[in-house]
């Protein structure tokens, strides 16, 4: 069993260093990660033409191998597909993100976009964050709301996730989003087989301007943020703001029949002739 761990947060961050360590007694881990922040970047790869990604090995204490990259995580496992870390992987594991992503979150992580990345390579991937204090906000998490981060707990709850995954394996490529809740796992209350909420825990509320000082004409951006959301127990925000791990398994997309008359045939008869 080959093992890849990504994150979204960066070669440095802790909650990588535990999934990583979590993972080794699964089989031959290797980590790639971005080598600085792409919270956000969802599946992104960016402009490769431009960017010219540069890979550098680095030291995670208990980890065999460990890479840097100059990209986002699903660039990460795009290199990782096309042979840059070695043979073949038979499982991506993301994370751990500092804060759920849950809700809207799904469309926009990086932890996420870096499991979906995997499974739209034939790869099983597994992104797993964590809720913090306070409550997540879009998927993101400031210094201050970890500072009681119970790490050890998500990787706990990571390792038991993927023994399962080795021990029964799908027969086609998943993309499961595992949310824990930052506690002790003795504190749990269990997990729940979720659906993703359609508000996230804690949204964005408005975004004002402030002027820069000195700099005619440019502003920086203030964001407020709304109170928590009271969200349904079999969703997986509101599952593990109630103190549960929430899985779900996330679909590919795929088309939609327009609404009767919104299907642009008439103007689209008339633009042909």
């Amino acid at each position: 069993m080959r093992i890849l761990v990504t994150n979204d947060d960066g070669i440095d961050s802790v909650g990588l260093h535990v999934l990583a360590r979590a993972m080794v007694p699964f089989g031959d881990v290797v980590i790639a990660a971005p080598d600085s922040e792409y919270s956000g970047a969802s599946m992104a790869f960016g402009a490769l033409h431009l960017m010219r990604p540069e890979i550098h090995q680095v030291q995670v204490e208990g980890v065999p191998e460990a890479w840097s990259v100059s990209g986002a995580p699903a660039l990460c496992v795009m290199f990782s597909k096309l042979g840059a870390f070695g043979p073949p992987f038979d499982l991506v594991v993301a994370g751990i993100n500092p804060g759920a992503n849950v809700g809207r979150s799904v469309y926009h992580s990086g932890t996420i976009g870096a499991a979906i990345t995997a499974r739209n390579g034939g790869v099983h991937g597994i992104a797993v964050s964590q809720d913090v204090n306070f409550g997540s906000i879009e998927g993101q998490a400031w210094d201050q709301m970890i500072l009681n981060q119970k790490w050890e707990s998500a990787g706990e709850v990571a390792a038991a996730v993927v023994a399962e995954h080795i021990a029964n394996p799908p027969t086609a490529p998943i993309a499961l989003n595992v949310n824990v809740p930052n506690l002790p796992v003795a504190e749990m209350l269990g997990w729940r087989r979720t659906t993703p909420a359609q508000l996230p825990i804690r949204a964005m509320s408005a975004v004002g301007l402030e002027p820069k000082i000195g700099h005619e004409g440019a502003f920086t951006l203030k964001m407020s943020w709304g109170e928590a959301n009271s969200l349904p127990i079999d969703s997986d925000a509101g599952a593990v703001t109630a103190g549960y791990v929430s899985l779900t398994w996330l679909s590919r997309i795929t088309p939609v029949d327009p609404e009767p008359g919104h299907d642009f045939s008439t103007a689209l008869d008339a633009f042909f002739g």
